[in-house]
């Protein structure tokens, strides 16, 4: 199983700054401790070129990112001040989701270690979210011939909002999100599939709610590929979160999705998404405990 990673990229952020920027170099750590995964399962990205973000992002937002021309409020929606590293690592991060799916095409299984920022526009970017590599990635598969129809299962306690926004009318690849209905983002926009729960919801009613939506989703896009956006923050200590999923829960959670796709024999690629629990142990445990359940699941 291939897992693309973008740890090594930094991006200089300002003291105090609340994104957890340090999870990401912790898991990776944590797999390779486990034993499960050896060095020559942990690949470096490519940094997604304009044509690439370009299928989902307007070119001029593009070259602002690019250069450095965004405004003190893009910067301040975005929640990242502007750096090189900023952009490096953004093109790197939706890089990773492009090579995930192309060995999950190639291999049923494969994630990137980070990704997941689906509050990024076509034209903006918001919630530590600059480009959305989940609809760069499926729109990459598309026109490079290897998926026709895409299945975006968004499991991170906050809309995808911009994923929705951006893939709205595109019949060819189905959103489906499942969050927090009184969290982020507080104006929501419309995917496909909308599922939203109430605070504090718990690990039964969370499943049985998402295990419905996996059948419509599935019903509904017959996809050639599963874009699982994993994210840890219905955690019930997540401090952004909200929700009251246990860690036994969100596991039960990536085996209906991962085991959904089985089932269809729909290969699956993955994204780690949110997580700033108050111990970040606890959200590396649960990313963890994803990647070993897909590579028991699907892996090789």
């Amino acid at each position: 199983m291939r897992l693309f990673y973008t740890d090594v990229f930094v991006l200089p952020l300002p003291a105090g700054h609340r994104f957890p920027m340090e999870k990401y170099s912790r898991l990776r750590q944590a797999l390779l401790a486990s034993g499960d995964f050896s060095e020559s399962d942990f690949q470096l990205p490519h940094a997604a070129t304009d044509e690439e973000l370009g299928r989902a992002h307007d070119l001029d937002y593009i070259q602002a990112i690019s250069t450095g021309e965004l405004s003190e409020a893009a910067q301040k929606a975005i929640g990242f001040p502007w750096s090189q590293g900023m952009v490096e690592r953004s093109r790197r991060s939706a890089g990773a989701t492009i090579c995930a799916c192309r060995a999950a095409l190639a291999e049923d299984v494969s994630a990137n270690l980070a990704g997941g920022t689906h509050h990024a526009f076509r034209d903006h970017g918001e919630g530590f979210c600059i480009f959305n590599d989940a609809a760069v990635a499926a729109r990459a598969m598309q026109a490079e011939g290897l998926a026709e129809r895409v299945l975006i299962v968004d499991c991170d306690v906050h809309q995808g909002n911009g994923t929705a926004s951006i893939l709205r009318g595109d019949d060819s690849i189905f959103t489906f999100s499942i969050h927090g209905a009184r969290n982020f983002p507080f104006d929501k926009e419309q995917s496909d599939l909308d599922i939203e729960l109430p605070d504090g919801c718990s690990d039964d009613a969370y499943l049985a709610r998402l295990e419905e939506g996996l059948g419509i989703a599935f019903d509904a896009s017959r996809p050639d590929l599963v874009i699982y956006l994993a994210g840890a923050d219905p955690y019930h200590d997540d401090r952004l979160g909200r929700l009251g999923l246990s860690f036994d829960g969100l596991a039960e959670r990536d085996r209906l999705v991962l085991a959904r796709c089985k089932a269809n024999r729909i290969p699956v690629a993955i994204a780690m998404a949110g997580g700033y629990a108050r111990q970040i142990n606890d959200t590396v445990s649960i990313h963890s405990t994803t990647i070993h359940l897909a590579k028991a699941l699907l892996g090789s």
